[in-house]
């Protein structure tokens, strides 16, 4: 068997081109034309949703914490020696963290009221791809514009040089 990508003879059944290092572990299922069909999960897409689904636990988490952090960053202000300095940098988290939960807990409602647990079905299955039409292989599409194509006409052209006299213009 020849690897595609630098012709080296490799032996019968290798994953790996011994030159050039390239996966040639399905050349020999692409020249009978029996490649591995991929199998899709339709479970995947509803757990995908299930997972990424805000809820307003974590919501009232998230602005607990914020709070937390603002009362430390007031108490850091008033009673630590150095805190008149950097106090106001425990802010920063703190209104990330209280941003982040009252954003988690009104999307928790907005999901509850729109989509019931009954409607997340319709997403657990992906299109069906049997419904498209086969592609032309056979069609030989126009090579990709070069992004040296334009620059390279100028490599003929040479630039007018200037020559400076180092000695001109100085007084002896």
């Amino acid at each position: 068997m020849f690897c595609p990508k630098c012709a080296t003879q490799n032996i019968e059944g290798a994953s790996f081109c011994r030159a050039c290092g390239a996966n040639i572990s399905l050349i020999p299922q692409a020249l009978s034309g029996q490649l591995p069909q991929t199998i899709e999960d339709p479970d995947r897409y509803s757990r995908r949703l299930r997972r990424w689904q805000p809820t307003k636990e974590e919501g009232i988490r998230q602005l607990m914490t914020g709070f937390g952090f603002i009362f430390v960053a007031l108490a850091v202000a008033r009673y630590a020696p150095t805190g008149r300095i950097w106090w106001f940098w425990l802010l920063l988290p703190a209104f990330t963290l209280l941003g982040k939960g009252i954003s988690q807990i009104m999307r928790a409602k907005h999901n509850q009221v729109s989509l019931p647990r009954s409607q997340t079905s319709q997403f657990s299955t992906p299109q069906s791809v049997q419904n498209l039409p086969p592609r032309n292989t056979a069609e030989l599409m126009p090579p990709v514009p070069s992004v040296t194509e334009g620059t390279t006409r100028h490599l003929g052209a040479e630039a007018a040089t200037r020559h400076f006299d180092s000695l001109e213009g100085k007084p002896s």
